[in-house]
């Protein structure tokens, strides 16, 4: 965002934030800048902030641009009026250095949408159409008829027309690819992924007595080859790929390599379950692989990436009738259902166009924070310019999970390459998150403070004793 300077005379302290023309509305800028120089230090409670006109003749933008800015900094709690003495910083009445959070996943709210006008606007929509009962009692499983043809509308842009009685509704990624595992598998069977893959997969694999098995992937993906070789040698059943905007190395999947592995799932036999939930979010994606191999894919869309994580809902598109009806009977095993007003608001936001708008709020504020990030972090910067995170490979001197420790113990939270390894043979890299740090200010503040502590060497740092 922008970059905080300060100049001393005798009375004021002059900030001046640098305002650029591409981030945004610009007293949202400068009173992201006040909040980025509260968490770095340059400035400090009590001190003293300029007139708003000396201000605004400073940064050239009229008074209006500064009144509005000093109304959203005290609406945050960053300053006080004093009268005629002046505006100042206010004391904090939060936790000092709260943790400055990069490691989780989720998308960064969007400027300049109402959200509680959104979920009362979308609830007042979904009690006038339906019974409150049903809202509040028992559904079957894979959700209802309008649920579904909400999900093909949302899935479209992947597929173009798509029969609804092919979807159904889950509560959530995380339990589509659990049921597909229980569907597809059977105890000890083998499921192959990347070496670097998403750490869910890994836990319900765990705990149904699945073993995952890495399949070498180059900067484009999986490797078809070794995929190959690995589908006679292992005989697996199923094989996971998240091919848009990787998590965590953030690789998008060319169509090319799509199809190759299509192809050879298809002549070897193994399913593909393929959990796309950046398709939405990423530049000129290719087409999803279940495009290329329909009957051999399970794909899963989640809204909970590309929307809110409070809509804990995904659609799943299961061609096989018969696969789908095993899908369900997994699934019933351990969630009976989408929460009914859950999945309501999910598919009155579809259907009277909130969504749409909601998630490309998220794309532009997602830009903008990967925009941000590269300017930070420079040469060090792995990220695709969209989605929700990057890829950071560090310097020798660094390891993966001595960064994240130190990070942590200075207020910041990243994740660190562990978490997602499958393989033995581990990049030393983290993944940093740019949507969980609501305002831009304090993410831009975590981004260099992150910077800072990559360009020191781990030795200038000694533990504390207590």
């Amino acid at each position: 965002m922008s970059q905080l300077k300060s100049i001393q005379d005798e009375s004021v302290p002059i900030w001046l934030p640098r305002l650029a023309v591409h981030r945004g509305p610009r007293f949202l800028q400068i009173a992201d800048a006040l909040q980025a120089a509260l968490v770095d230090g340059s400035l400090k409670p009590g001190d003293r902030l300029p007139p708003q006109r000396q201000l605004a003749a400073q940064l050239d933008v009229d008074l209006t641009t500064i009144t509005r800015a000093y109304d959203e900094a005290r609406r945050r709690n960053l300053l006080e009026g004093r009268g005629a003495r002046g505006t100042y910083v206010a004391a904090p009445k939060v936790e000092l250095n709260p943790i400055l959070d990069l490691s989780m996943n989720t998308p960064p709210p969007p400027a300049g949408v109402d959200f509680d006008d959104m979920m009362k606007q979308g609830v007042s929509q979904v009690l006038m159409r339906a019974d409150s009962e049903l809202l509040m009692t028992y559904h079957l499983g894979g959700g209802s008829d309008a649920d579904r043809k909400a999900g093909a509308a949302w899935l479209e842009p992947m597929f173009g027309h798509l029969d609804p009685g092919q979807l159904l509704v889950c509560p959530g990624a995380q339990a589509a690819i659990a049921a597909s595992i229980l569907a597809l598998t059977e105890p000890g069977d083998v499921i192959l992924a990347e070496p670097m893959t998403y750490p869910g997969l890994r836990t319900a694999a765990t705990q149904f007595g699945r073993h995952i098995v890495a399949v070498d992937a180059d900067q484009h993906g999986m490797m078809p080859g070794i995929f190959e070789e690995a589908c006679h040698r292992h005989k697996p059943r199923l094989v996971y790929l998240n091919p848009t905007l990787q998590n965590p190395t953030a690789i998008t999947m060319p169509e090319s390599r799509r199809k190759e592995l299509a192809s050879i799932a298809l002549r070897c036999n193994v399913r593909i379950v393929e959990d796309d939930p950046y398709w939405l979010l990423a530049d000129a994606p290719p087409p999803p692989i279940a495009a290329f191999a329909p009957e051999q894919v399970v794909y899963i869309s989640t809204l909970s990436k590309c929307l809110t994580p409070g809509l804990r809902v995904a659609f799943v598109l299961v061609r096989d009738p018969q696969e789908r009806e095993r899908f369900l009977a997994a699934l019933r095993s351990f969630a009976l259902m989408v929460a009914p007003l859950g999945a309501a608001l999910a598919t009155q936001w579809i259907l009277d166009g909130s969504a749409g708008g909601l998630m490309e709020g998220v794309r532009k504020e997602a830009r903008l924070r990967h925009q941000m990030a590269r300017d930070i972090l420079a040469g060090r910067y792995g990220g695709a310019g969209d989605g929700l995170h990057v890829w950071l490979e560090l310097p020798a001197y660094w390891n993966s999970s001595q960064l994240a420790r130190v990070a942590d113990s200075e207020g910041i939270a990243v994740t660190p390459v562990e978490a997602f390894a499958t393989g033995s043979d581990a990049a030393n890299a983290i993944r940093i998150s740019l949507g969980s740090i609501k305002d831009r200010g304090r993410l831009q503040a975590g981004l260099q403070r992150l910077s800072h502590l990559l360009a020191r060497r781990p030795e200038s740092f000694s533990a504390a004793v207590v």
